[in-house]
């Protein structure tokens, strides 16, 4: 399996690199500091003892004492240096501890010039082989003056161990290395977390992108607001359903263009048999009527004649429809009640629904505004759809229409439900019942449904079929309310 340098990767080197970096350059300094801050109390005490030394020992300086000056020299103490010189004022070694007697490498030559300060000194470390074993020592030499006196009567010389300090040193420089390793595994989890934080809704966001490439509009990526990948995530959502909301357009459009084109075709089906039929089609009604009109006719083949007249009729209604349907409608739209053209198709429905003993429940909202529609074309719609119902239900049955106001707080469209009580319209035909010829029925061509649908897109609405919470049919249709139709 080739390896892969992935972003999760980079980001971990990068931001593990910059870490390491940076946490050694901060303990570099602190350590620098550190060392510098022991060094300068070290080499402070140095200067303490040794001014006390010559502050202790400056009467024997003065009359030459050596005696006393070499019991000083060799005195052991807790706070003692390893050893001690006592100088002339010629820079000349007057005294020097016994244990660095046979060592004139450190007792020859003094630190401090002919002419200085009463309050200067000479601090300097160096590396020397004493007790078999490599020390690090700090050799301070401070000048002895006599009260009164402006010239310099001699020096002391001390040398101090600095073991004390290089062992300050190293535990300074573990805990330290400690602190540097507990931030690396403490900067290494964050560095981890992070990287984890930053790539994994990227990751999403690349699964999101190859399911969008496959067809699946509907996927939608989780994300936590508040940073610029929740934005990022947040705007490939809104990305996703643009898309979708175009795709169905898309979709939409294409389903126009497939009925405009079985609309054309239709239409071209329909004029040709308008031509080719009605003519000799009004000839043979025409003859019908005028044998029906001679009293001497038998009885018996009238009523054949009256079947022949009703078969006439079905197939001028056939032509009618078809004609109509294919024919390009012009909207004339005016403001309308919703309660006036409601009334109206209920009243057109009257006869027929008082004949068959069925029962029509009206509810209306309250308040609902004119609508501009073509008032003709809505009441043809609802005529439709009520004929459809009265006929789903038969002798006995109930049917109720609805208005009311839909789409937001000020209600910019009508919402108009026709539900029956009937036998309902199986889930699979949904659909289809809107195609053109699609009918369930054993009289009728299919078109009326397909006639209503092709209405009610006119007006920039919507019609279909609903899941009701009883038996029966529910049509619902969506217009929009006022110039916006």
């Amino acid at each position: 399996m080739k390896f892969r340098f992935t972003l999760q990767r980079r980001l971990f080197l990068w931001f593990t690199l910059l870490f390491v970096v940076l946490t050694g350059a901060i303990l570099f300094v602190i350590e620098k500091k550190e060392v510098a801050t022991i060094y300068e109390e070290s080499t402070n005490k140095a200067v303490l003892i040794a001014r006390h030394t010559a502050d202790r020992n400056l009467q024997s300086i003065l009359t030459w004492d050596m005696d006393r000056l070499q019991r000083d020299a060799d005195r052991r103490r807790a706070d003692a240096p390893l050893y001690v010189v006592f100088y002339d004022r010629y820079a000349t070694p007057l005294v020097t501890s016994s244990l660095i007697a046979g060592r004139p490498d450190l007792f020859q030559g003094s630190l401090l010039r002919e002419r200085v300060d009463p309050e200067g000194f000479i601090a300097k470390s160096r590396d020397i082989v004493l007790f078999g074993r490599r020390l690090r020592i700090l050799e301070v030499e401070v000048p002895i003056f006599a009260e009164g006196s402006p010239d310099k009567w001699g020096s002391v010389k001390i040398g101090l161990s600095l073991e004390e300090m290089r062992a300050a040193v190293l535990r300074t420089r573990r805990t330290l290395i400690l602190i540097g390793l507990t931030g690396l595994f403490l900067g290494l989890a964050g560095t981890t977390l992070l990287a984890r934080r930053i790539v994994h809704p990227l990751r999403r966001l690349v699964e999101g992108t190859v399911r969008i490439s496959r067809g699946e509009f509907g996927h939608r990526i989780r994300h936590r607001p508040g940073d610029e990948i929740g934005d990022l995530a947040a705007s490939f959502n809104e990305m996703t359903e643009k898309l979708l909301a175009s795709r169905r357009e898309t979709e939409e459009a294409q389903r126009l263009l497939v009925q405009s084109e079985k609309l054309a075709q239709i239409g071209r089906l329909a004029a040709s048999i308008a031509h080719e039929i009605r003519n000799p089609l009004t000839s043979v009604k025409l003859n019908i009527q005028k044998v029906l009109e001679d009293d001497a006719f038998p009885e018996a083949d009238r009523e054949h004649l009256a079947l022949s007249g009703e078969g006439i009729a079905q197939i001028e209604k056939f032509i009618k429809e078809m004609l109509n349907f294919t024919r390009a409608t012009e909207l004339q739209k005016a403001p309308f009640p919703v309660e006036q053209i409601v009334d109206e198709s209920l009243k057109m429905m009257a006869d027929l629904l008082r004949e068959r003993n069925i029962v029509i429940e009206k509810r209306l909202a309250g308040g609902l505004p004119e609508i501009v529609v073509d008032g003709d074309r809505l009441r043809q719609v609802l005529l439709n759809l009520l004929r459809n119902a009265a006929e789903a239900v038969g002798p006995g049955g109930r049917i109720v229409l609805s208005a009311e106001g839909a789409g937001g707080r000020r209600g910019r469209k009508l919402r108009i439900c026709i539900s029956d009580n009937g036998r309902g319209i199986p889930e699979k035909d949904w659909e289809n019942i809107f195609e053109p010829f699609f009918t369930t029925k054993s009289l009728g061509i299919g078109l009326g449904l397909s006639n209503a649908r092709k209405l009610v897109e006119l007006h920039r609405g919507k019609i279909r079929v609903i899941r009701g919470n009883q038996p029966g049919t529910t049509f619902e249709i969506i217009i929009p309310i006022g110039r916006e139709s």
